[in-house]
């Protein structure tokens, strides 16, 4: 007798990007392919970036941001994907789909 298993696990990122570490997103980016001026630019780009908020006539302290890509920008989803993308390549038995910051993680299995 089969018994056939299946299992999905929905993940919804919070925060995904806040949270990209731009070493690793760099050391991708150059596994892509992408050195020399262009990398720099990326690493200008990414490097000692501020961060303010304002609301109404109040105005926080500027933050430098450690980690992250900014939200709203054209860049911004671009690099999250380059940052998530390879994930798929991280186990060998389950199937992914990705969309934006959503993960959709599938196992099958099949006893015999």
């Amino acid at each position: 007798m089969t018994k056939n298993t299946a299992m999905g696990v929905f993940l919804d990122l919070s925060k995904e990007f806040d949270t990209v570490n731009h070493n690793i997103l760099l050391h991708k980016l150059e596994h892509l392919g992408i050195r020399g001026v262009v990398l720099e630019w990326f690493k200008n780009y990414l490097t000692n970036r501020k961060q303010i908020v304002k609301y109404k006539l109040t105005v926080s302290n500027s933050l430098t941001m450690k980690c992250g890509v900014r939200q709203g920008s054209v860049l911004g989803p671009l690099l999250f994907l380059i940052y998530v993308n390879d994930i798929t390549k991280s186990s060998q038995i389950l199937s992914f789909i990705l969309f934006a910051d959503d993960t959709n993680l599938f196992l099958s299995l099949i006893k015999t």
